[in-house]
């Protein structure tokens, strides 16, 4: 439903170094320093200093900022490790057919090449949906188990207290049983694991059954050593081939009725377990020790059906890395599939603390251990994928990290994971200064088909000081290619003067979501003493993107001019993207920062604290939110409700991660099961478990009725078509949310929501009813569900005015300029959905409606451009899915048929663009019938 869905989930951000660690840059004074660790007694010194002295002001600049301002010339945006394709649209629309057109056994591959692709856009819900695809599709342990893990590792922030990581929160595709499994269950996305039912297949035999079993009449003999076993000779003749050959052919033993196998390198007590094997076809009562000993003696024995038991059961017992460091030696020495898999599955269920494990590593990174592994059939491109790319999250410069990409480079066999494999190791030795290695690796990826990998290329031939051939390079790329951002942000590092400025301003141009050339450009001003200008500058990024490094640069410009309030507020919000980070090239903590500058503000009580919220929340003020939320969590750490609330900006800010590390965060300071069940309901939902979602709802309402289970309810309950019975359910369930103690902020959000329904129902003065209660408690968003009941009484004066309120009032207004425009004349409404561009370039609305403007005038050229001009930055589904359209409409079945497989690839289940596919796919087919 529209109007529910208020908390806007975008693209997720990168975090990159402002500067190269090393780097040296220039203090307040003009002179030269150094960048190294800054020491604790160097900030102790600047602590003493600012206590000593709160009210300097003059000096408070040079105090707070010990290494200067950053400098343009040491300014680089990062080479990215993902696979960058400068025709995105015909590559996703390739991935498309090729998935529908392979075989079952090819779908997992081509998931994951997906998976390639689509990581350079940075939406963790696109990927999540690849990784599940892959998993779903999965026929072999080995596949499974690493996606299975995999999937579990993306889902890691939102892991909660006592949730051990051989956990599945009962999702088949992340069940660590269900993935010990071998073939393929097209259904089984659908199902939940059976992780917490009764078992019966599996119950053991039963000591009775045993007993009865080895009272049966006996006709051999085994000695070991003193020892004599008795077994009965069909039985173990049916154990394998050569036992049938040996008991019942033309050798001696098949005479015999004692037989010595004490050469055999079996004790008694594994014989034993030979005999009841026979007996039973059952390994579940024997210790581990026997069993591994069964094991043995089935690999040279050919007991294949004895070695499967063995192997599964030894499977089933690895819980801890421990065990599977134990165990997974035996299995690779005696080729034990399941029980590779298996310890393989704890090993990567453990990520990324395993990576500080030696004996682990020693497992993964070495060429003789992934030998070992290939002998075994469990060395692959996917595997080594999974783990380099924990290994680069962890640290894009450890030799563990080298060691797993120059692994994944060995299993690579198709192009495109050539490409990856070579372009990642280039990134990574590019980041360890090894740039002639680095260089190597950029030109054979390029060679592998990889066009981006040649600006890995240039920049390791400009640091080894050969500029002019970066630029040619470059330059080549731009007049070769289509060109894209990326080629003119590149390009600016090896230009000089106005030229290095026009590159940069074509990069904006071509590609708004780019953050270096804002860097640059506001780096550039503060250098000429425009600081104001720089914090402009800056600020039109932040403004849609909220991007770690540059919300430090403000915070550094800030601190220049002495506005020490706006500098505390960002490194707040800084903080709670990410509470480790450092400031000034990593050389100091935020959180020491923030010490240091709470000498220069004035501090509020908590109360005061609840009133700067309110402000800030009702002029719609998200970064100024963060940061009192922070400010009040440094007083109050265990509050639960702080810490929802801050999940639910860092989703408004399109912060995915960050948001369910927070939610996280509540659930396990959350004193209250029902508090709990409340917070899971939340993070079930926004990684699209709905059913599971409005369980934990439902159960919390059970235990105690309170304001955020019926609000969890409603909001999962009208993400979906809304017939009249369950709108008149979901305004109950608000309705009882209202009765429920809360928060004005949070009631202001239900009376929107209810105001919502109310309009869909038709029930305009109840929603208007609604819509006024929530603005007189500051519900500052509320005006544009106002704005809409006016529009539908036909007011559309009132309705025009109603949004110009919330544009005043609003700190982030760029949705409010879009709604707006809705309730004014063709030309104002073109200003106000420019406005909305300029200050939000990612909202795909503005860009669809001039289209579809100048697609009426009969402009058909000019509306694809329109639209093509956002696709290039922003592949979305519904401007792919309007270009289709177009091109349908003009004739050009091709372009519209590739635009359909490039949405189906993001989004596959379509209707509206599955129909426009079908159509146009018909007309490609019988041109004729036109």
């Amino acid at each position: 439903m529209r109007g529910l869905k208020l908390i806007e989930r975008f693209k997720g951000t990168q975090v990159h170094a402002l500067n190269p660690p090393d780097a040296t840059v220039v203090n307040s004074t003009g002179s030269s320093s150094t960048s190294s660790k800054l020491s604790n007694h160097r900030v102790k010194f600047i602590g003493s200093k600012l206590k000593s002295n709160k009210a300097c002001s003059g000096s408070g600049a040079k105090t707070l900022l010990p290494f200067g301002l950053p400098r343009t010339d040491l300014l680089e945006p990062p080479i990215e490790p993902h696979l960058k394709s400068i025709q995105l649209v015909e590559t996703l629309s390739n991935l498309y057919r090729r998935f529908e057109t392979c075989s079952e056994s090819e779908k997992s591959l081509v998931c994951i090449d997906q998976y390639s692709v689509l990581s350079s856009l940075g939406d963790p819900k696109l990927l999540r949906r690849c990784l599940r695809a892959a998993r779903q599709h999965a026929f072999d342990l080995h596949s499974k188990v690493v996606l299975s893990a995999w999937l579990r590792y993306e889902r890691r922030e939102d892991e909660l207290d006592g949730v051990s990581p051989m956990d599945c929160s009962r999702f088949v595709l992340e069940c660590p049983r269900a993935a010990l499994v071998s073939g393929y269950d097209p259904n089984s996305i659908y199902d939940h694991c059976k992780c917490y039912q009764e078992r019966s297949e599996f119950t053991q035999v039963s000591k009775g059954d045993e007993f009865l079993a080895l009272e049966e009449d006996s006709d051999l003999c085994f000695r070991v050593g003193n020892e004599d076993i008795n077994c009965i000779r069909f039985k173990i003749a049916a154990l394998s081939t050569p036992f049938k050959a040996m008991l019942y052919g033309s050798f001696t033993e098949s005479k015999s009725y004692r037989i010595d196998f004490s050469q055999n390198d079996i004790s008694v007590e594994g014989m034993r377990g030979v005999d009841l094997y026979s007996r039973t076809r059952r390994v579940d009562s024997l210790s581990p020790e026997i069993v591994l000993e069964l094991l043995s003696f089935a690999n040279r024995f050919c007991c294949e059906d004895m070695k499967s038991a063995c192997d599964i059961h030894l499977a089933s017992l690895v819980s801890w890395v421990e065990d599977a460091l134990d165990l997974i030696e035996y299995g690779l020495e005696e080729r034990a599939n399941a029980l590779i898999a298996s310890c393989l599955q704890v090993l990567l269920r453990e990520l990324p603390s395993s990576l500080y494990n030696p004996k682990v590593m020693k497992i993964f990174c070495s060429f003789e251990a992934r030998e070992r592994l290939a002998s075994a059939g469990h060395a692959s491109f996917l595997l080594y994928y999974f783990l380099s790319q924990v290994a680069m999250e962890d640290s894009m410069v450890s030799n563990a990290t080298v060691m797993l990409l120059e692994r994944l480079r060995e299993c690579a066999t198709e192009k495109w994971q050539k490409a990856l494999a070579l372009h990642q190791l280039g990134c990574v030795l590019l980041e360890r200064k090894e740039y002639v290695s680095a260089q190597c690796c950029f030109e054979a990826a390029s060679e592998a088909g990889h066009v981006y990998s040649l600006a890995g290329m240039a920049r390791c031939r400009y640091k080894q000081g050969q500029q002019y051939s970066a630029y040619r390079l470059t330059s080549s790329l731009i007049s070769e290619y289509k060109a894209v951002g990326w080629m003119y942000q590149e390009r600016s590092l090896y230009n000089i003067g106005k030229d290095k400025i026009a590159d940069l301003e074509t990069a904006t141009e071509l590609d708004p979501t780019l953050p270096f050339p804002y860097k640059y450009r506001a780096v550039s001003k503060a250098e000429e003493k425009q600081t104001r200008a720089a914090i402009s500058e800056i600020d039109r990024i932040i403004g849609f993107k909220l991007v770690p490094d540059c919300l430090e640069l403000r915070a550094w410009f800030l601190m220049a001019i002495e506005d020490y309030e706006s500098a505390l507020r960002d490194i707040r919000a800084l903080l709670t993207l990410d509470p480790s980070y450092k400031m000034f090239n990593e050389q100091v903590r935020g959180d020491i920062l923030i010490e240091l500058l709470n000498y220069k503000v004035q501090l509020g009580s908590q109360a005061d604290c609840w009133m700067q919220l309110y402000d800030r929340w009702s002029s719609v003020d998200d970064i100024g939110s963060l940061a009192v939320i922070h400010q009040m969590l440094v007083n109050d750490p265990g509050n639960s409700l702080l810490r929802f609330r801050q999940s639910l900006l860092l989703l408004r800010l399109n912060c995915q991660k960050a948001a369910m590390r927070c939610l996280r965060l509540a659930h396990n300071h959350s004193s209250s099961e029902h508090e709990k069940l409340v917070y899971e309901g939340w993070i079930l939902y926004d990684i699209g478990h709905r059913e599971e979602a409005l369980a934990r709802a439902e159960k919390s309402i059970s235990i105690q009725r309170s304001f955020e289970a019926f609000f969890l309810k409603s909001y999962t309950l009208a993400d979906s078509s809304l017939d009249p019975e369950s709108s008149s359910y979901v305004i109950q369930l608000l309705q009882e949310a209202l009765r429920c103690p809360s928060d004005g902020l949070r009631k202001g959000q239900a009376l929107n929501n209810l105001g919502t329904i109310y309009v869909d129902c038709g029930k305009l003065d109840q929603a208007a009813t609604c819509y006024m209660n929530a603005l007189e408690i500051k519900h500052t968003r509320a005006h544009q569900g106002l704005a809409r009941v006016y529009f539908l009484r036909n007011q559309r004066k009132a309705a025009y005015d109603e949004m110009s309120k919330l544009i005043e009032k609003a700190h982030n207004n760029a949705s409010a300029y879009e709604k707006r425009s809705e309730y004014c004349d063709r030309e104002t409404a073109k200003n106000d959905l420019n406005m909305a561009t300029k200050l939000d370039p990612l909202r795909t609305y503005p860009y669809r409606y001039r289209a579809a403007v100048l697609m009426d005038d009969q402009k058909e050229t000019e509306a694809v451009e329109e639209l093509s001009k956002a696709i290039a930055f922003k592949p979305d589904l519904q401007m792919l899915h309007l270009r289709a359209a177009f091109y349908e409409s003009m004739g050009d079945m091709k372009s519209a048929l590739c635009d359909c497989e490039a949405a189906l690839c993001l989004e596959p289940n379509h209707m509206d663009t599955l129909d426009l596919y079908n159509r146009a796919r018909d007309r490609a087919i019988s041109p004729q019938e036109m």
